[in-house]
């Protein structure tokens, strides 16, 4: 189901990503989660196939995440994950050397927004991203 184009004015939107490989490279899911004053807005998870790794998974939540944050219409919004390296690499502080990584950063560069704000958390503090990734390999057992 569509969400509708929000009011943007006197909104705080969070994004929260995450993402799972068990094998590392093996079977993963990505998940994001949008919240509007700290109200959850929208979910969803991801399943990403049977060889992927950690990293490409990670990038792929949140790339899930900003697509469906810019197809709702927000325009300032702040992302949170527990991938320093992605959070990282978002922030321009590390280099992106692989190219399939340097894939997923450009896709996830070439979603745009008014504001966008890139904070690394703790994965205590990524639960329920972190369900949703899982949540992805549930569907497919």
């Amino acid at each position: 189901m569509d969400q509708p184009i929000l009011d943007n004015k006197n909104n705080n939107y969070v994004m929260y990503f995450d993402g799972c490989s068990k094998g590392n490279p093996g079977p993963a899911g990505a998940g994001a989660v949008i919240y509007n004053n700290d109200d959850e807005i929208w979910s969803a998870s991801l399943y990403l196939g049977k060889k992927e790794t950690n990293n490409c998974a990670e990038y792929q939540g949140l790339i899930l995440g900003l697509k469906q944050a810019e197809k709702m219409g927000i325009q300032n919004l702040t992302v949170k994950g527990d991938s320093q390296l992605v959070i990282r690499q978002m922030k321009g502080e590390y280099q992106v050397k692989s190219d399939k990584m340097l894939e997923y950063y450009s896709i996830a560069k070439g979603v745009t927004f008014k504001s966008i704000e890139f904070m690394h958390i703790f994965r205590k503090d990524n639960k329920r991203a972190d369900k949703l990734s899982n949540d992805a390999l549930i569907s497919i057992s």
